[in-house]
């Protein structure tokens, strides 16, 4: 039977038990070379999406209010098929833009450019209707009529239109806070329907790309490349991590009476390149959860004997987690995000989690540079996951800790919500990276405290799991 190291030890020794204090080497920084690198393709390709309008459209021919809208049509539609191809490219999980943004910006950009894309296609269907209903002399209901009966391929891009509304309904922060994960999940996923039902009317119906010429075919060629990096982020790369690697639940280890501690043993761990507050997508192939991937932080650093992550029970799925059997198989895909030591500006640290936030700080603790501290925010000590851990750390790693117990309304948990008791805390918070792990309206308060405190925006690290 494996041994698994209990908490107080360190996740890289061969056997259970403390080990040496001595701290560890920490993680090299990363620069941002490959973040601009993006920014300048993606804006690029933005003006590069417009051209063919700019080189069909002679000069002097914007004449009149209907021929002015019909051009604007055509461009937001030019813009709106771009932006939703970008967004395919922000959903492949390929790895060159993972290591260069990582998701947690993605993701952010993801959230930006959906707003973009969906005025876009609004747009793009008013000012088209109400162009071509000025050219032909009929009201807009009629001339979406003839659009809907008699244009190839249009009956699919209104589809795509509304597909597209529905998403974005469900990307709204009030919304998507009532609806399970599952359901908002699925319904994410018909994005991929919007790309294929809006391709067609693009080469059939688009001004600039009917034609067969430079334009149509470098069209083409952008949505080849997309879906080929979207088989190889999320088919070939996925499959051949898994099959590289093997994974099965070794152990499940409860931690409190609402988390447990899944411990996934796998071949060639210390080949795996992970750092301390990454996340997989995990999925366990077993009956009621196989068909569900979901994403958690791995609890403890790499090491060459196992992987960890640790889950508090809010839900069916997380409670089917709990007795989960030794040996059954696991699915990843990952290793993602750039809320990890790696990807710091500074040299000392500020780790600030509320709740199960703590997982993916815990494991980021090891790999940052001595003189870390931390605030734990918990509602009662019942909450305070890897509290033995933690302890561990203080006395062995120069980790400096702060459990900050109670109701958003003691004193406590109200000081270290303001810029003052920050600063208290941590006189030299404003010279720190700042790392927020917790439920999305106390990260929020946090980042607006730590703006007033003086931290800058690119030393402020959050810690998001989805597109």
């Amino acid at each position: 039977m494996t041994t698994y190291p209990r908490p107080y030890a360190d996740p890289r020794s061969t056997g259970p038990g403390p080990t040496a204090s001595a701290s560890p080497p920490a993680v090299p920084r990363r620069g941002a070379g490959g973040r601009r690198l993006l920014i300048v393709l993606f804006l690029g390709g933005l003006v590069a999406s417009v051209l063919p309008w700019w080189r069909d459209t002679p000069a002097g021919s914007l004449t009149g209010a209907t021929a002015m809208t019909t051009a604007a049509g055509q461009i937001t539609g030019l813009v709106a098929g771009y932006l939703l191809l970008v967004q395919m490219l922000m959903m492949s999980r390929l790895p060159v833009l993972e290591r260069w943004a990582g998701g947690e910006r993605i993701a952010r950009w993801h959230r930006d450019v959906a707003a973009t894309l969906l005025v876009a296609v609004l747009a793009h269907t008013a000012l088209i209707l109400v162009g071509y209903a000025g050219l032909e002399g009929r009201s807009l209901l009629g001339q979406a009529g003839v659009m809907f009966r008699e244009y190839q391929d249009m009956a699919a891009a209104f589809a795509a239109a509304g597909l597209l509304v529905l998403v974005g309904l469900a990307s709204v922060r009030a919304v998507r806070r009532v609806l399970p994960y599952e359901l908002w999940h699925a319904t994410h996923l018909a994005a991929y329907a919007v790309l294929l039902l809006g391709f067609a009317h693009q080469f059939s119906n688009g001004s600039q790309l009917f034609r067969p010429g430079p334009a149509r075919t470098g069209w083409i060629a952008l949505y080849v490349l997309v879906v080929a990096a979207w088989l190889w982020g999320r088919v070939i790369v996925p499959l051949r991590f898994n099959l590289r690697h093997r994974l099965r639940v070794g152990d499940v280890v409860p931690e409190s009476p609402d988390a447990v501690s899944l411990y996934l043993t796998g071949v060639g761990l210390d080949r795996l390149e992970l750092l301390g507050g990454q996340f997989f997508r995990w999925r366990f192939l077993t009956r009621g959860c196989w068909w569900q991937s979901h994403p958690f932080s791995v609890s403890a650093a790499a090491n060459d004997r196992w992987l960890r992550l640790t889950v508090r029970v809010v839900g069916r799925h997380t409670q089917d987690l709990r007795n989960l059997d030794p040996g059954v198989r696991v699915w990843a895909v990952g290793p993602s995000g750039t809320c990890t030591a790696a990807h710091r500006t500074r040299e000392r640290a500020l780790l600030i989690a509320a709740g199960s936030g703590i997982t993916p700080l815990r494991a980021m603790l090891e790999e940052l540079p001595p003189g870390a501290a931390l605030i734990y925010r918990a509602r009662t000590p019942a909450d305070l996951l890897l509290r033995e851990e933690l302890d561990w750390l203080t006395r062995n790693r120069g980790l400096r800790v702060w459990y900050v117990v109670g109701s958003r309304d003691d004193p406590g948990p109200r000081q270290v919500t303001t810029p003052d008791g920050l600063r208290r805390l941590v006189p030299d918070v404003a010279r720190r990276d700042v790392y927020l792990c917790g439920p999305p309206g106390l990260v929020e308060q946090y980042r607006r405290v730590l703006r007033q405190a003086g931290v800058r925006r690119r030393q402020i690290h959050l810690a998001t799991f989805e597109l």
